[in-house]
């Protein structure tokens, strides 16, 4: 599954980039919001070179991999939020919640008695790891704090209804298409 999980990554790393430009304009980042987002940026750029490596270890085509139709709608809904008229709220809402996923998936594996192969013991210590972790919480304090913002924005009478609906429908659209990534990648899909 290699293959689509670089499919998927080389998608993710355009998303970040909409959710970079997103902070920069709507936010007057006193909270580092741009530092942190390139910093997972950064990253993405050492997952990309990591999935290329791995692939020429197992003889995997990169280049051959055709998409599955679970990567493809999870890229597709990717793609329809880095519109301009997405809210920075409601993407990095998104951004936040797949990165979690990932993370305390892998996170998971590291757990005492959890019977995890050891030939799946380095993809788990490289995306389960504190680090990851604590970036994962940087990104959550992100969206907390502007979800925070558009409910006090509620109260008083500001458009933050539409932006907290978005991002609870966006939030539970990651969460279907994470389901079916992962039945692809166990190959129940």
């Amino acid at each position: 599954m290699q293959g689509q999980d670089y499919i998927f990554v080389r998608e993710f790393v355009a998303f970040a980039a909409s959710v970079l430009i997103k902070a920069w304009k709507e936010s007057d980042d006193s909270e580092g919001d741009t530092e942190v987002i390139l910093g997972g940026m950064a990253g993405l750029h050492d997952e990309i070179a990591w999935f290329k490596k791995e692939a020429s270890k197992w003889g995997v085509e990169l280049s051959e991999t055709v998409p599955q139709k679970a990567n493809q709608l999870y890229c597709r809904f990717l793609e329809s939020l880095m519109s301009p008229e997405v809210d920075y709220t409601v993407a990095i809402t998104v951004f936040w919640a797949i990165e979690a996923v990932y993370q305390e998936s892998f996170a998971h594996c590291l757990e005492p008695d959890t019977n995890t192969p050891p030939e799946l013991q380095e993809v788990c210590q490289r995306w389960g790891n504190d680090g990851f972790g604590q970036y994962c919480h940087s990104l959550k304090k992100i969206a907390n704090r502007l979800l925070e913002k558009a409910s006090d924005d509620l109260i008083v009478g500001k458009a933050g209804d539409d932006v907290l609906k978005k991002a609870e429908v966006e939030l539970i659209r990651v969460l279907e298409h994470e389901v079916e990534f992962w039945n692809m990648s166990r190959g129940t899909a």
